[in-house]
């Protein structure tokens, strides 16, 4: 059913969205960002998610960054983050990414409003049937404040058009219990990079990553070698990154990633609002892993 779900496997990432001093959007940035991840080897090319800065992105700058991301990219398959939690708003914009020409759309769980898991699969249904592109569910519950079931997972994987979820529990024995029970065609991705490893030794499919922003070519081979069955060699590269997988969530993501994009000049050290800069505190747990990588 889903033949095209192979196509959204491997090495993903969740880019960041530069901005300049003034906090516009730094195009420039954003293209030489893509042109890195395609060079090294990643996969996918998720533009406006949580690490994108997507829900403080107004609706033109979203599909902008989204826009960019397409017409930059020559080889990635792009992923465009175009979740709400109002399934109206959430429609609108994954068909607007899908006139665009993004290759998929990833979409967020509704946060906030706490529908019951009727509700979330009569949400992506509704989005399913209009997308017009394969969809890919984000379960991220420390975000949404509401899990996705595994028992839900296996529901959405029923419904046409939607070809894989994006795990972010957290919670292993709940991503063996959808990698169990899903159909062969139905892709797992990691949600959480300290977790790529243990998932895709699960069975997973792959990841969309923070960390490969930064690293994109070590993320890439570490996935290649667990879709190769390469259990050695990628552990030893899951190791040697551990460190920099838990140092980039040691405040709320993407405030550490976006630290370290701009000490590889990538945008400048700028959130917005809610979101503000990295403190002295993280800076002090990042500094030290970054050197470590010669970042």
């Amino acid at each position: 059913m889903h033949s095209k779900s192979r196509e959204f496997t491997g090495t993903g990432t969740a880019l960041i969205t530069p901005f300049k001093r003034d906090g516009t959007i730094d195009e420039e940035a954003l293209r030489r960002l893509v042109d890195f991840q395609e060079e090294n080897g990643v996969d996918m090319l998720l533009p406006c998610g949580s690490t994108g800065e997507a829900a403080c992105l107004g609706r033109e700058e979203h599909l902008q960054v989204i826009e960019i991301v397409i017409d930059q990219a020559k080889k990635a398959k792009v992923v465009a983050g175009a979740g709400s939690n109002c399934t109206r708003e959430a429609i609108d914009l994954s068909m607007e990414a899908a006139d665009m020409g993004a290759d998929a759309i990833l979409s967020i769980s509704p946060y906030y409003n706490k529908p019951t898991q009727e509700g979330i699969v009569k949400h992506y249904e509704a989005i399913a049937e209009a997308a017009g592109v394969p969809v890919i569910v984000y379960n991220v519950p420390g975000r949404t404040g509401l899990n996705i079931t595994a028992e839900t997972e296996a529901r959405l994987a029923d419904i046409p058009n939607i070809v894989g979820v994006k795990e972010a529990s957290g919670d292993l024995g709940q991503v063996k219990a959808v990698i169990d029970n899903k159909k062969e065609d139905f892709v797992v991705l990691s949600g959480d990079d300290s977790m790529t490893y243990d998932v895709m030794g699960a069975g997973g499919d792959g990841v969309f990553s923070v960390v490969s922003n930064c690293c994109p070519k070590e993320v890439s081979q570490m996935v290649d070698f667990l879709k190769d069955g390469e259990m050695g060699k990628a552990k030893e590269i899951h190791e040697r990154m551990l460190p920099l997988f838990k140092g980039v969530f040691c405040e709320s993501n993407p405030i550490p990633i976006k630290y370290i994009m701009s000490r590889m000049g990538f945008g400048v050290d700028f959130l917005r609002l809610p979101l503000t800069p990295i403190s002295d505190k993280g800076r002090a747990i990042l500094n030290p892993i970054l050197e470590q990588y010669g970042l």
